[in-house]
C-alpha cells in the first residue's frame, strides 16, 4: 500500500482522510457509499481513482472536492480540517484550493478561451489587468496561447478541454480535482490531454483524478482503486499496470 495511514496533515500531505464515512438515505435504504477511506496524497503526487459503477469514487470525489461532507471521519485539506466545516466555508476552501476539471468543459458558448479562463477570477474580485494577464499564463502553460481570443465553437474538443484545465489552474490550486476528464474525447485526443496532465504534475501541480477507465488511470503516477466503498489496492504506475495489463494512453 502506498498511502501513509499515520500522515500528519499539513506537512507533506495536501490530503489526508481518516476513516472516512458517507452514506445516503435513498427512499428508507441506506445507502454506505464509503465505509472508512484512509488515504494520504502528498504535494505535487499525480493519482488516479478508480474503480467500477457504485465504487465510491464518485462520493469520495465529492468529498476531496469540498462539494459534500461525510458522515464520520476526518478530511484534511492543506493542513485544514474540512470534514467539519460550514457550507459557507468549505465554499471559500474550494474556490481557493481545488480546481476543477469536467468531461463536459462547462465553457461559456459566448465567450473567448481568455474570458472563460478569467471567470474564477472575477468571482474572486481580481483586477481586468491582473485577470488578464494570470489567464493568458494559465493558457500559455497548456499552450493555447495562440487561440486565447477563441470561442469555443472555434475550438477542437481537446483544445476545449485544454480551455478547462487553463481555468482550473488560474487560482493556482493546491489540487487540480479533474472527473473523467477524457471521458467527450476520442482516443488520440484523450492522450493529448494526459500528456498537459503529465506535464502538469511535472511543473509540481498536485493532481488526482477519477476515471473509470485503466488505460487513462494508468498515466498516474499512482493509482487508487475503490471496490464497495472501501480500498481495495493502492499502487505505484508499474504495479498497477503490470497488475491490470493495460498500456499507458500516450
Amino acid at each position: 500500500m502506498v498511502g501513509a495511514p499515520g500522515a500528519t496533515p499539513g506537512q507533506d500531505w495536501v490530503i489526508v482522510t481518516r476513516q472516512l464515512t458517507r452514506q445516503y438515505d435513498m427512499g428508507g435504504e441506506i445507502v454506505r457509499a464509503l465505509r472508512g477511506v484512509d488515504l494520504a496524497i502528498r504535494r505535487n503526487e499525480y493519482v488516479a481513482i478508480m474503480g467500477p459503477s457504485g465504487s465510491g469514487k464518485s462520493t469520495l470525489m465529492n468529498l476531496i472536492g469540498c462539494l459534500d461532507t461525510p458522515n464520520g471521519g476526518e478530511y484534511w485539506l492543506n493542513g485544514m480540517l474540512v470534514s467539519t466545516m460550514s457550507d459557507d466555508q468549505l465554499a471559500r476552501v474550494r474556490n481557493k484550493e481545488i480546481g476543477f476539471v469536467f468531461q463536459t468543459f462547462n465553457l461559456l458558448p459566448r465567450a473567448s478561451a481568455l474570458q472563460n479562463v478569467e471567470l474564477p477570477l472575477v468571482y474572486a474580485g481580481v483586477s481586468a489587468e491582473e485577470r488578464k494577464k494570470r489567464a493568458t499564463e494559465a493558457l500559455e502553460r497548456v499552450q493555447l496561447g495562440q487561440r486565447m481570443h477563441h470561442r469555443p465553437n472555434e475550438l477542437s474538443g481537446g483544445q476545449r478541454q485544454r480551455v478547462a484545465i487553463a481555468r482550473a489552474l488560474v487560482n493556482r490550486p493546491s489540487i487540480l480535482l479533474a472527473d473523467e476528464p477524457t471521458g467527450n474525447l476520442d482516443s488520440q485526443t484523450s492522450s493529448e490531454i494526459m500528456r498537459v496532465f503529465d506535464e502538469l504534475s511535472r511543473e509540481g501541480q498536485t493532481v488526482v483524478m477519477v476515471t473509470h477507465e485503466p488505460d487513462i488511470a494508468a498515466n498516474a503516477r499512482r493509482v487508487v482503486v475503490l471496490r464497495d466503498g472501501v480500498i481495495a489496492s493502492d499502487e505505484r504506475r508499474n504495479q498497477f499496470v503490470e497488475r491490470v495489463g493495460v498500456s499507458v494512453a500516450h
